[in-house]
């Protein structure tokens, strides 16, 4: 298998501001990034932080693979009450608007709220209809800006938290440049890794690589979870993956910033040599 990128998510550093650790992060090995949207860590709000972000990584020659948009319960682009609706989607169309100035070449979207459970079918319905008009207007803009909309698969208990939920999606947006982002521990926790990755196999644009142990969305790094890594890397082979892999890993408590990228590189070397 030809070596796929591997590149770290900033999200490791959420707490953080960007421009305090992109020094460390290039010289500690990685050279292509996803930039977390945390405020404390990215006031994408801010244009002139954004532009700061921005010049920064260029400067370092760093490659800013993707821009994780925000998300919250109250970032709700399925919203029933239009105004609720309008505002996430204004948020979003922010956030493509602060890629777009970082030179981000994906914005990587939860495609519904951090909100647990399935409403009676006909909620659903109208708040699957209205996602999709709503990933409709993020997906143009996104064009506008030569930007790729990438839709990441959920969490299982959350709102479109199955495969079949997120092909609806994919398949309901109009716009050109539509992919997916397959999330290792998301998959494995919904008991449908496999079925993902064959279902997603045409779509996917970034794979975001993170273990766990089948009982929480933990941010292991690879191979200090249950998932089946050497199964896993054959699969991504057969269906001809040739995108980014971005380490998506939770930081541990008071852990420097040269330990946590010490950890980052151990997990690359895991994943080269399974390469």
């Amino acid at each position: 298998m030809k070596p796929l990128t591997i590149g770290l998510s900033t999200g490791c550093f959420y707490n953080r501001p960007i421009l305090s650790v992109l020094d460390e992060i290039r010289d500690g090995g990685f050279d292509c990034i996803e930039v977390c949207s945390f405020p404390a860590h990215l006031n994408y709000h801010n244009r002139d932080d954004v532009a700061r972000a921005g010049e920064k990584i260029r400067s370092l020659g760093i490659r800013p693979v993707s821009f994780h948009a925000p998300f919250a319960d109250k970032i709700d682009i399925t919203a029933l009450d239009p105004m609720a609706r309008e505002m996430a989607v204004a948020e979003l169309l922010i956030a493509c608007e602060a890629a777009a100035v970082m030179g981000v070449e994906n914005l990587v979207l939860h495609p519904g709220p951090e909100r647990a459970g399935r409403p009676p079918e006909e909620e659903f319905l109208a708040r699957m209809h209205n996602a999709a008009e709503s990933l409709n207007t993020v997906a143009l803009r996104c064009c506008e800006k030569g930007i790729h909309l990438v839709l990441e698969n959920m969490l299982p208990h959350l709102l479109f938290g199955h495969i079949n939920d997120m092909l609806y999606l994919l398949g309901s947006i109009r716009e050109c440049g539509v992919g997916a982002c397959l999330d290792t521990g998301h998959a494995y926790l919904s008991r449908e890794l496999g079925m993902v990755i064959h279902k997603l196999s045409g779509h996917l644009h970034l794979v975001h690589v993170n273990d766990n142990c089948g009982d929480g969305d933990n941010h292991l790094a690879p191979g200090e979870g249950h998932i089946d890594w050497p199964w896993l890397m054959s699969e991504l082979k057969r269906c001809h993956f040739g995108g980014t892999l971005i380490l998506e890993l939770s930081s541990r408590e008071n852990e420097s910033v040269p330990d946590m990228l010490g950890r980052a590189r151990r997990a690359r070397d895991f994943l080269n040599g399974l390469m």
